[in-house]
């Protein structure tokens, strides 16, 4: 909290995904934090890859609020992150309401819920191209779909020209809706993207480059005054315990192939008397010898699957602390443990193989959704019968999975699903990125 009371906020968020709203997310934080201001950036929802590029832009640390995997006291503690800021900007995920049929600990998992529990009207990003006064219908829609939920005003984006912008800002006036913005058509705004969406902010070639022409396209086509101004917001839900750390000191793979990991779980961690001793398997590099656990992060290791089989001296080392001490994997690191990962060209490469998973990125097939997760057996952190939240997203197909099970996992919907994960003495590993334990 800071002497101006809990800053206010805005939620970008926009009817589908698509629409341009990360581009305006970014360069509205950049904007802001050159004029001086501090930003508190958060992303609604399950993502690992927007919250770095949105510390890139702000200079602050970007969490995800999730009503649908966090309990009232998690997400509280996560709200808290912008005490001392001036004011806190949402990305939202997908469309607005977009979220899922079945309730979860907090709600359905959609932006609007995040952006009714902090108090922050909705700024809405809506792709022009191919309408105009029809897109203010769409926008309509949105502003009368619940009455709860106040839209600020939206941003008109890939506007082809003048003339495109009178006649769609004529229908916004007829509905009632303020133009923050209009942003002109750009292809050259658009962020490289690969199957899980974005690249990575550390693979990005000049990413401050891009952030710094992002911000300066919004400064001379939204007002952002306008915005300042109607950001607003209310005390969020009481904070309660941050996650706890699986381990006292945590040997963290974290390179170009292991870095989805969520933000508040490592800050959570390390604010709890965790040490994190971060290492690079792709660099050949054998985790710490003297940690307590080894975490590898999912990511993108089909992409380096040649390297990390020759990473020798990384997988010895695994090996080695995998005799005595516990390893875990998610998803990309729970593949690196397994005995084989094919590659999408059919190429297979040993891997680890202290569990006997072999997975293939040849035989495409999408994993995605909410995953809740009874343990079945003990995993780092978590006891036997411990039921944990997360979110799954890769398109590996699994080939063999012989170990033993380590949960009993389901969708949001309560259906059980194949990807149990498995362990198999001190190794465990799961397909689903751990958001939250329930209970705790």
């Amino acid at each position: 909290m800071t002497d101006r009371g809990w800053p206010p906020g805005l939620m970008i968020s926009a009817p589908a995904s698509g629409t341009g709203k990360t581009t305006v997310m970014l360069g509205l934080l950049r904007a802001l934090t050159d004029d001086g201001l501090v930003v508190q950036p958060f992303k609604s929802g399950p993502d690992y890859i927007d919250p770095a590029f949105h510390r890139a832009a702000s200079g602050r640390a970007s969490f995800n609020l999730d009503n649908w995997a966090m309990g009232e006291g998690l997400f509280g503690a996560i709200a808290a992150r912008a005490a001392g800021a001036d004011i806190c900007v949402a990305e939202g995920s997908m469309g607005l309401f977009d979220g899922v049929a079945s309730r979860g600990l907090g709600g359905f998992g959609s932006s609007a819920e995040t952006a009714r529990a902090m108090g922050w009207p909705v700024v809405l990003v809506i792709d022009v191209s191919g309408q105009a006064q029809s897109a203010a219908a769409t926008a309509l829609g949105f502003a009368r779909y619940a009455a709860d939920l106040t839209i600020a005003g939206v941003i008109l984006n890939r506007v082809a020209s003048p003339r495109h912008e009178r006649l769609v800002r004529l229908g916004m006036e007829q509905a009632g809706l303020p133009v923050l913005g209009a942003l002109p058509r750009r292809g050259d705004l658009t962020l490289p993207e690969r199957h899980l969406g974005l690249i990575q902010a550390v693979e990005h070639p000049d990413l401050e480059t891009a952030i710094a022409g992002y911000a300066a396209f919004l400064r001379q086509h939204v007002d952002l005054s306008a915005i300042i101004a109607a950001a607003r917001g209310s005390q969020p839900p009481q904070a309660g315990r941050g996650p706890r750390p699986p381990a006292q000191r945590i040997a963290l793979a974290r390179d170009a192939a292991f870095s989805f990991t969520y933000p508040h779980l490592l800050e959570g961690w390390h604010e709890a008397g965790a040490e994190i001793l971060p290492f690079s398997p792709l660099a050949d590099e054998a985790p710490d010898a003297g940690a307590d656990l080894v975490w590898l992060p999912g990511g993108y290791p089909e992409l380096h699957a040649g390297r990390l089989a020759a990473a020798t001296r990384f997988l010895d080392g695994l090996r080695q602390h995998a005799l005595t001490r516990p390893v875990h994997g998610e998803c990309g690191g729970y593949m690196v443990l397994g005995q084989a990962l094919v590659d999408s060209q059919g190429v297979t490469h040993p891997m680890a193989g202290l569990l006997g998973l072999v997975t293939s990125y040849q035989q495409r097939r999408l994993h995605l959704g909410y995953r809740r997760a009874v343990l079945s057996t003990a995993m780092p952190g978590h006891l036997a019968g411990a039921v944990l939240r997360g979110h799954e997203f890769h398109y590996s197909t699994i080939l063999e999975q012989p170990d033993s099970a380590l949960a009993a996992v389901f969708d949001a919907d309560g259906s059980p699903v194949a990807e149990t994960g498995s362990r198999r003495g001190n190794v465990t590993g799961t397909f689903f990125h751990l958001i939250a334990t329930e209970g705790g």
